[in-house]
């Protein structure tokens, strides 16, 4: 292990060293994994669970923060805000797919995948569930499921105030306020906001500025009704405001070469704006519980920026190839080279209602339905850059470089689609206690996905030449049962066994019509089909030292159908999914916490990941890794708090490190190149009272590790260049709290 490490160590090892007084037992943790409240101890899932006092402990504020604390499960960030893929047991997404995971806040399904890396505020609790979740979460859920709890608002006022700076430089201010609406106390509401701006950390060299500045704005309203004991109503409200920079790329052909520095000569720009709106119903009686719940999410996103090889203009690679010509005799430009922009629409309306007995029952159900209605609309086009910068577009083209060459930039190519989506399904669990110790689920799911996707690319921005036929319409649909069933043994309150089988599944999709006839890349065709995940796990959860120590084991095989992988083709400037026919996945997970002295707390996690893949389009690629595996994941850490008298406050000074590494990644069917180990450490240090406010000094990637966060093989083999995205530096800050 790296000496990154050290903080950890010596943090543990002082505490160790101090006297040992009795610590007391760790926090009980309630989880919601199966759609009933359980300890996690007791839950017969592979769940990472943060409670609000370890959110605000661990300073997560983002799913990237959450993610580096949960082992076999990674995330990468890319190209613009809106492209971020988890990672969950080797199982991932790529662009233009699916999530690999269903993400839920308060209940409700994330809809697009764009959504998923945005600001955390006034969050409650996060569950993070490993293996394929979809019998009770649906579709997405081939890989896990991620459910977010925000605060609900409570019968007395309370509030508080935030205020940070970090090393951009940047500031935050958050703020929240919440309380009784009605002398009566049954009309409560909670409102929390966020507004963070930072020049950012990465250097563009070429332009003498950050790459990587950050702007966002993110609220939240609920409203919660409580007429009587039998009846609750609850409506959220949010939009999350985002203003950032998009496409700082380098290329190279090593996915461990950090020595290249960000030199676009375009900045671009990357603009998202999210719009959610939920209400929840809920009647209880003696019969169990009905819940009703009706969302609507709006996306938009925009980004501009440079286009490959993300070099300066008279460095542009494009003047090696057969348009440069083209683009000089037209422009009367010496330098031929390409800018790049991509506008994303999508509206989603959905529908869960659901019925759940009493969860004191010997035998326990779960009966509901679900549906979602989605319009999406995407256009992804090039431009001449002449060094005017880049334009916006979103639905309508800048005039074509062949009738009107002298426009500042004109466009090369737009591709456009719009897709029509409808997927539906039902489902159901079982429970049966046999005996005290003994209990058994049977959880089924079958949900049915139609898409319809339409091509508008206009035949004068066609970059295939006449392979995209205009108009065109193709309707697809797929659908799956996802059995699950869990055998669950508890011969004592202190120790859990379980085992069982599940069965995840994610619809397919359509690449750019054409591509099939003008790509020759083994795997990628103009549709890619769905993913099925059938996975075999056990596992063993236990409690010791009278309730200060908890560990769990997870072991699985998981037999996976159709995995993803993202190849760019310069040629027609298309991005498409292709497949790998079958990955075989086997690992474990070792987690645990401890409370070790009164002052101290620590946790441990190791995630081991094996994909083989058995089946590959290119026979060549049989026996490699798959596509975007994290080979295996460390997770260490610890919290030290002292009691002192701060000028007659009762307050406590802490300490807190956590240490994450992560093993060989693969990033392509070829295993083209691997990215080396990457460790990465995070510390936390201040003061707090009990009461009312806290002070913390922070540090992430504390000792500036240089890593790539991507690695995408470029065209032909990366024979041209594969593209990097370089990882975060290392950032740090101070933040006050005050709660009132």
């Amino acid at each position: 292990m790296k000496t990154v490490a050290k903080p950890t160590v010596a943090l543990l090892a002082a505490a160790v060293a101090s006297p040992l007084a009795y610590s007391q037992a760790l926090e009980e943790v309630v989880v919601t994994a199966r759609k009933r409240a359980e300890t996690l101890e007791e839950s017969p899932v592979s769940v990472r669970a943060f409670t609000s006092d370890e959110i605000a402990s661990a300073g997560i504020e983002t799913p990237r923060d959450f993610v580096n604390l949960t082992p076999n499960v990674t995330l990468v960030e890319t190209q613009n805000a809106g492209n971020a893929f988890i990672n969950v047991r080797g199982i991932s997404q790529a662009r233009n797919s699916e999530m690999s995971v269903a993400v839920l806040v308060d209940g409700v399904l994330m809809p697009n995948p764009a959504q998923f890396t945005q600001q955390l505020i006034d969050v409650q609790q996060i569950e993070v569930l490993r293996g394929p979740q979809g019998a009770l979460y649906g579709r997405n859920a081939i890989g896990g499921a991620i459910t977010i709890v925000t605060k609900k608002p409570g019968d007395e006022v309370e509030g508080s105030v935030e205020v940070g700076g970090d090393s951009g430089p940047g500031y935050t201010l958050r703020g929240m306020i919440s309380g009784p609406l009605n002398q009566s106390g049954t009309l409560t509401g909670r409102v929390a906001a966020s507004y963070v701006d930072t020049d950012g950390y990465i250097d563009n060299e070429y332009l003498d500025e950050e790459a990587d500045p950050y702007e966002d704005f993110t609220a939240r309203a609920r409203l919660i009704w409580e007429p009587s004991d039998n009846f609750s109503a609850d409506l959220r409200l949010s939009t999350s405001q985002l203003d950032t920079q998009a496409l700082y790329f380098t290329i190279d052909q090593e996915a461990d070469d950090t020595d290249l520095d960000v030199r676009v000569n375009n900045p671009g720009k990357n603009e998202r704006e999210i719009y959610n709106y939920s209400l929840k119903l809920e009647w209880n009686g003696d019969w169990g519980t009905v819940t009703a719940i009706t969302a609507y999410d709006d996306l938009e996103e925009l980004l501009t920026g440079d286009q490959f090889n993300f070099l300066p203009r008279e460095e542009s690679v494009i003047n090696f190839f057969p348009v440069a010509d083209d683009i000089r005799n037209l422009t009367g430009d010496p330098v031929a080279d390409l800018s790049q922009t991509q506008y994303l629409e999508s509206d989603a309306w959905s529908q869960e209602i659901r019925f759940i007995s009493p969860t004191e029952n010997r035998l326990r159900w779960i009966a509901g339905a679900y549906a979602i209605s989605t319009d999406r609309y995407i256009s992804t086009g090039n431009q001449v850059d002449r060094g005017f910068g880049v334009f916006d577009v979103r639905k309508t083209p800048r005039a074509s470089l062949y009738v009107d060459p002298t426009d500042p930039s004109p466009q090369l190519s737009l591709l456009v689609d719009e897709q029509d989506n409808f997927a539906w399904a039902v489902f159901g669990e079982i429970a049966y206690d046999f005996t005290d110790a003994l209990e058994a689920s049977f959880s089924l799911r079958y949900d049915e996905d139609e898409r319809e996707n339409k091509t508008l690319t206009e035949p004068l921005y066609d970059p295939t030449l006449g392979l995209i036929d205009y108009g065109s319409t193709r309707k697809e649909t797929w659908d799956e049962w996802q059995p699950k069933l869990t055998v669950r043994y508890k011969p004592n309150d202190d120790l859990t066994v379980y085992g069982g089988y599940s069965r995840g599944f994610r619809s397919g999709g359509f690449n750019q019509s054409g591509v099939g006839e003008a790509i020759s890349e083994p795997g990628v065709d103009e549709l890619f089909d769905a993913q099925v995940a059938d996975t075999y796990e056990m596992g063993v959860k236990s409690i010791y030292g009278d309730g200060r120590f908890a560990t769990s084991l997870s072991v699985y095989y998981t037999d996976f159908d159709n995995a993803y992988f993202f190849f760019f083709d310069p040629g027609t400037s298309t991005q498409n999914l292709g497949t790998v026919p079958n990955v075989e996945y086997i690992g474990f997970e070792l987690e645990g916490k401890a409370s070790i002295t009164d002052n101290l707390t620590g946790y441990y996690g190791f995630g081991y990941t094996d994909g083989e893949i058995k089946d590959a389009a290119d026979p060549a690629d049989e026996g490699n890794q798959a596509p975007l595996v994290t080979e295996y994941t460390v997770n260490l850490g610890g919290e030290w708090r002292i009691p002192v008298d701060f000028f007659g406050a009762d307050t406590e000074t802490f300490v807190r490190v956590d240490y994450q590494r992560m093993g060989d990644t693969w990033w392509d069917p070829g295993n083209l190149s691997k990215r080396s180990p990457v460790d990465l450490v995070d510390m936390r240090v201040g003061i707090e009272s009990v009461d009312d406010w806290s002070f913390t000094l922070w540090a992430k990637n504390l000792f500036d590790e240089e890593y790539n966060a991507e690695f995408s093989p470029g065209p032909f083999d990366g024979a041209n260049g594969s593209f990097l995205w370089p990882g975060q530096p290392l950032r740090w800050g101070a933040t006050f709290t005050k709660k009132f």
